[in-house]
């Protein structure tokens, strides 16, 4: 396998993997973050270049070992076709926050909250996981008057929703709605395909 180091190389893998959306998602998030500043520290590898039958997403310097064609924690493989059709977009209404509510973001002093309300949490392990999405990654958080998060849409290092969540005495109010739109309509605004 070849680590794709190139930004041009990156950037050509960037326009192949989206015209072969949605097979290629489990690793194209991975390359639009890392042609955005790879805040995730993530590398590509492909088996050739340019023309790749198998791509695999990482964090940099990992050391692959097992099956290479099956998902693996921290990384996607995918084998992509190349009949595809483009790219889905999903339809953008202009959903408001309820009466009280408003659009607002959330803050590290947040991640237990996130850590006890993900079904894989409440763990050390899914603590730091969360912590460092929160700090690298796009999200949204609806807020109450007070401040306090009722609902929120966090992505990962494939730019994917990993975390969605509303407070269970705060649903049936159309939070979740207002927040994945409007995650929706931030991650178009950076590129970022949005799947309906």
């Amino acid at each position: 396998m070849q680590i794709l180091t190139c930004p041009a190389q990156l950037q050509r893998l960037e326009g192949i993997l989206r015209k072969s959306l949605p097979l290629a998602l489990p690793v194209f998030g991975a390359v639009l973050n890392i042609n955005r500043g790879n805040p995730g520290h993530f590398e590509v590898l492909v088996d050739k270049w340019p023309e790749f039958g198998a791509i695999l997403a990482r964090p940099s310097g990992e050391v692959a070992s097992g099956d290479m064609g099956a998902l693996q924690e921290g990384g996607g493989v995918t084998r992509v076709p190349w009949h595809v059709p483009g790219v889905l977009r999903a339809p953008l209404g202009a959903p408001r926050p309820a009466p009280g509510v408003r659009v607002g973001s959330l803050s590290p002093s947040h991640v237990d909250l996130l850590n006890d309300t993900w079904p894989y949490g409440r763990n050390a392990r899914s603590r730091r996981y969360l912590a460092e999405i929160l700090g690298l990654f796009p999200q949204v958080c609806l807020q109450d008057g007070s401040g306090q998060p009722v609902a929120w849409v966090l992505t990962d290092h494939f730019g994917t929703g990993t975390h969605s969540y509303t407070l269970p005495e705060q649903r049936r109010r159309g939070h979740m709605q207002v927040a994945l739109t409007v995650a929706a309509q931030r991650a178009q605004a950076r590129g970022f395909p949005t799947f309906g």
